[in-house]
């Protein structure tokens, strides 16, 4: 299993949202609901009529792949709103970052709770395949949500390892664009980052895979995103996991 550098790749790291389920899309939507009435009240009060979140720009340039409070601050700076940071006890109404990203994480569990979880065939017969060759896996999520998702799709067992939002918070990691969260699992797997590959659909993961220096980025373009996954340092660029082989991740 060699990546066309003389190294052996011992390690898959897939990106959750967009990669391996179909919740990108629920995540972007559970930030327009969040965003635009927030952005309607915040008109009326200041003036003048902001523009509503939009999709999918919005989503795909400032806050996909982002920690939750990272995103509510990154978007909110495009519309010319700084609000106070405020603490994890705030409530979903209150106009604070800590505010939004609770009502947004309230807005999302109810969407999978109302519609379930859909997944990516593609990337489950890959990762199927790749346990057969004995790759060591993980899954990387700048989200809190990411084991409650794998749970509620009997998926938790399939991965060597978990990295996600409550490690950011717990252990002090940086959020993508930062490398931190694929070097923690690569760091977990017992894995030199050259001799892994990183499976992303976000620019901020695809940045974080290239500053991480992992030896192979596959950039997953699900809406439109391709120049961008491509300019950021994806080393390839796919519109869906069925267009790759076993090879094409252990080998470069």
């Amino acid at each position: 299993m060699d990546n066309g550098q003389g190294l052996p790749t011992c390690a898959v790291i897939w990106d959750l949202d967009g990669v391996i389920t179909r919740t990108a899309d629920t995540h972007a939507r559970a930030w327009k609901a969040t965003f635009d009435p927030f952005l309607r009240a915040w008109s009326e009060r200041h003036g003048p009529q902001l523009a509503p979140f939009a999709l999918p720009d919005d989503y795909l340039e400032h806050v996909d792949g982002k920690p939750r409070l990272d995103g509510v601050r990154d978007f909110l700076a495009t519309r010319g709103i700084a609000l106070p940071e405020g603490s994890g006890t705030d409530g979903s109404q209150d106009w604070t970052i800590h505010g939004l990203g609770k009502a947004k994480n309230a807005r999302f569990r109810e969407l999978v709770e109302n519609e379930g979880v859909q997944l990516y065939d593609s990337t489950l017969a890959l990762i199927r395949s790749l346990r057969g060759y004995g790759v060591s896996q993980a899954v990387v999520s700048s989200s809190k949500n990411c084991r409650y998702i794998l749970e509620r799709c009997d998926l938790l067992d399939r991965f060597e390892t978990v990295v996600d939002g409550n490690d950011i918070e717990q252990r002090g990691l940086a959020g993508k664009p930062s490398p931190d969260l694929f070097t923690e699992a690569a760091k977990r797997l017992k894995c030199n980052p050259a001799e892994a590959v990183v499976v992303e659909d976000a620019v901020s993961g695809v940045k974080a895979g290239r500053e991480g220096r992992f030896g192979l980025v596959i950039g997953v373009d699900r809406g439109g995103n391709r120049e961008m996954l491509s300019t950021s340092g994806a080393d390839r660029v796919v519109s869906d996991l069925d267009e790759l082989k076993v090879d094409d991740l252990l080998k470069r």
